[in-house]
């Protein structure tokens, strides 16, 4: 056996079942609340999270991550469903495993490295509040016992970790307090409320729809839209994972499993889905490392459904709402407030936008989207500036331009010239400048053009090695303009 396969197998397998327990109990009420918010029978939401949840563990590129049905996912598909079925979700579903497959072998995870802090910030923060806004309705105006369900939940997650950490917090609420409500009946929802979990195996078929292009032009849009929102939201979640544990994961790699996962999930009756920062959070705070908490995850589910069924519909909602809450808690970027205060007011406007876009589009990737384009906004704004030296000596007049030159540049450059020069050499200085695009080499014919009306013989010089090729090969100056 290889050193990387134990690595990612079987390191401390005690903590790692424990905690793919706890994420499991964690899973059901998830899976049932997005499958009614799809619009689809509970098991759809059930299915999808045990069979991405194992394949994923397999094939994913980031041990101790957690992937099921997601709301994300699940929000996406409300219109396909109302019009079309649950046969076109689960074709849409397949598609959508297609789409990311191909994304990852494109090498998609590269564009990582484009989403600024700012917006990872304002992601993590709009998830925490999401996380908690989603609990809401499981803890406020039903009844007192509800609150101290809540209450004694969160005592036990803040306080034990503090005298036993052999199992994991989360798993001691859940069992205590389910015992707790099936010996005293105290008037509590419970996952059983939720939606009727049907004792029974998925089972493989191919979905029911007419194999035509139009079926295709149906489904591609939400296919495209649930490839993408799930890959965002998979990848930021990597890479949150990633800092927190301190270790490193292909994103390439991880955006192909999401695929597959996807891709199989749909052939056995389970909706699209993705990663989900609240189980990865609360898999590895319960000492996760590896892929099988992750496998153990999926497993456990199934077999909560299928063997301890008419348990699991027992288990108490506000407990599984407590322990959501304090996953919101430690999701959420307290170090933001400073943030707010020290960062540069571009960057903090960022993270707000991100936030404000996610939590009124109920979209992270759109969010993440919208932050990136502002971020790339701003910092060509910030770059954009161009200064400019001139003075005549005798009959040559001197240009000196410093800055970078592209297509957010060119306007502050052409109005800081002095273009009212006649009969001269207008010497022009590339030295600390650099030019970047095909305006900015249209700039330059521009510029020389100008000179050039007023009799005036131009000479632009010292293009570094980069700009000297692109200005020769796109621009119409000859070898006399270039030195």
């Amino acid at each position: 056996m290889s050193e990387q396969l134990k690595k990612e197998w079987f390191q401390d397998p005690g903590k790692n079942i424990l905690a793919g327990i706890v994420v499991a109990l964690a899973l059901i009420p998830e899976a049932i609340a997005f499958s009614i918010i799809a619009g689809v029978d509970p098991m759809v939401g059930l299915y999808a999270s045990f069979i991405i949840a194992v394949v994923i563990s397999f094939v994913g590129g980031r041990p101790a991550m957690i992937s099921a049905a997601t709301g994300a996912v699940a929000l996406l598909v409300v219109p396909l469903v109302e019009d079309h079925g649950v046969e076109y979700l689960l074709a849409a579903t397949i598609l959508m495993g297609v789409i990311q497959i191909i994304l990852g072998i494109l090498k998609i995870g590269r564009l990582m490295k484009f989403i600024p802090r700012a917006v990872m910030i304002g992601f993590v923060n709009a998830l925490g509040i999401m996380i908690f806004m989603a609990q809401i309705e499981h803890i406020f105006g039903i009844n007192i016992s509800t609150y101290i369900y809540v209450i004694v939940t969160l005592v036990i997650l803040y306080v034990l970790p503090r005298f036993f950490t052999l199992i994991p917090a989360p798993l001691i609420a859940l069992v205590v307090l389910t015992a707790v409500y099936m010996y005293t009946g105290h008037d509590v929802k419970t996952v059983g409320d939720l939606g009727e979990i049907k004792r029974q195996l998925p089972q493989f078929f191919i979905p029911n729809v007419p194999f035509t292009m139009e079926t295709l032009m149906i489904i591609l849009p939400y296919s495209i839209s649930m490839a993408i929102v799930g890959l965002v939201e998979s990848l930021l979640t990597a890479k949150i994972v990633d800092d927190a544990t301190d270790t490193y994961s292909s994103k390439n790699k991880e955006s192909r499993g999401q695929g597959i996962a996807n891709f199989i999930t749909g052939f056995f009756g389970g909706m699209g889905g993705c990663a989900m920062i609240g189980q990865s959070v609360i898999n590895v705070r319960s000492g996760a490392n590896s892929r099988l908490s992750t496998f153990v995850a999926g497993m456990f589910l199934m077999f909560l459904i299928i063997v301890l069924g008419d348990l699991v519909v027992q288990m108490p909602m506000p407990v599984l709402a407590g322990i959501m809450v304090m996953v919101s808690i430690g999701t959420f970027d307290w170090g933001s407030f400073k943030y707010l205060q020290k960062a540069p007011r571009t960057d903090a406007f960022v993270m707000l936008i991100t936030v404000l876009i996610v939590l009124f589009t109920h979209n992270l990737a759109i969010g993440v989207i919208v932050g990136v384009v502002f971020s790339a906004l701003f910092f060509a704004t910030k770059i954009a500036n161009v200064d400019v030296e001139q003075h005549t000596d005798e009959n040559v007049h001197h240009v000196s331009v410093n800055g970078q030159i592209f297509f957010v540049s060119i306007d502050a450059l052409m109005t800081k010239l002095d273009f009212n020069v006649y009969n001269k050499i207008v010497e022009i200085d590339f030295g600390h400048a650099h030019i970047w695009d095909d305006s900015a080499v249209d700039a330059i014919n521009t510029i020389v053009s100008k000179y050039e009306e007023k009799s005036n013989q131009v000479i632009v010089k010292n293009l570094n090695k980069d700009s000297h090729k692109i200005v020769k090969e796109l621009s119409e100056l000859n070898d006399e303009h270039l030195a």
